[in-house]
């Protein structure tokens, strides 16, 4: 959404966590003997809520389970020569299990190989619901957030699919665009996983990327327009 200064925090902060394909999440030790943090795969719902997939033979399960609370960081810092002048953010929330299909859905999109072990008895899908934020841009750019969460566009939820089935396939070649000439990815077969308000998520195997929006969409023809001026941007940049 526009350019990083003119973002608010909000804004910057679920840009930085939907761009995570990993995150830390930090939860309170069940024997009480001090906190805990693991590594998670983690997908975003419409309104930017951070979705799981965890076992419950995990010890970060077990603690939850004990204790909802959790904090969960979003490292956007690759890249950055010096890590600490780059951005991250920390939802605090608590985790509560999910059992809608949409959920389901939209995190096996974006993380498909999940799909071998997804269905396994002590598997389970989570949502974090945020209470604050704590987004660090950078030096001196500290905020902490209670808006995180994008107003809801039940809308472009019910289109998403089709918005995707369309894309992926019958304009492979924008996605592709997408990728290579504004993301600066590489490599072929890049896929439309999700579309939410703010943009839209790109998978190819294992690597994801973030294609942001301009502008908030909410319905399926303001998504048609924004990912046709994209494709436009895309076939003018130079190669």
């Amino acid at each position: 959404m526009g350019e990083a200064g003119t973002r608010t925090p909000a804004e910057q902060a679920r840009a930085v966590a939907r761009a995570c394909r990993t995150a830390t999440l930090a939860t309170a030790m069940a024997d009480g003997s001090g906190p805990y943090a693991s590594l998670v795969l983690v997908a975003f719902d419409h309104d930017a809520t951070p979705l799981l997939l965890i076992s419950r033979l995990a010890e970060h399960t077990r603690n939850l389970e004990a204790d909802p609370r959790v904090s969960l960081l979003c490292d956007g810092t690759a890249g950055f020569d010096e890590p600490l002048t780059g951005p991250r953010v920390t939802l605090q929330g608590h985790a509560l299990r999910s059992a809608d299909p949409q959920d389901r859905a939209r995190f096996l999109a974006r993380h498909p190989s999940a799909g071998m072990y997804a269905g396994f008895a002590d598997f389970a899908f989570y949502r974090i619901t945020v209470e604050r934020a704590h987004i660090v841009a950078g030096f001196g750019r500290i905020h902490w957030i209670k808006d995180y969460l994008l107003d809801a566009a039940p809308a472009l939820r019910e289109a998403e699919a089709d918005i995707l089935a369309h894309m992926n396939g019958e304009h492979t070649d924008a996605v592709q665009l997408y990728a290579t000439r504004l993301l600066g990815r590489s490599g072929d077969g890049w896929r439309l996983s999700g579309i939410d308000p703010e943009g839209a998520d790109l998978v190819r195997g294992n690597d994801v990327a973030r294609l942001g929006f301009d502008r908030i969409v909410t319905d399926a023809e303001a998504a048609r327009a924004e990912l046709v001026r994209l494709v436009k941007r895309a076939r003018s940049t130079a190669t």
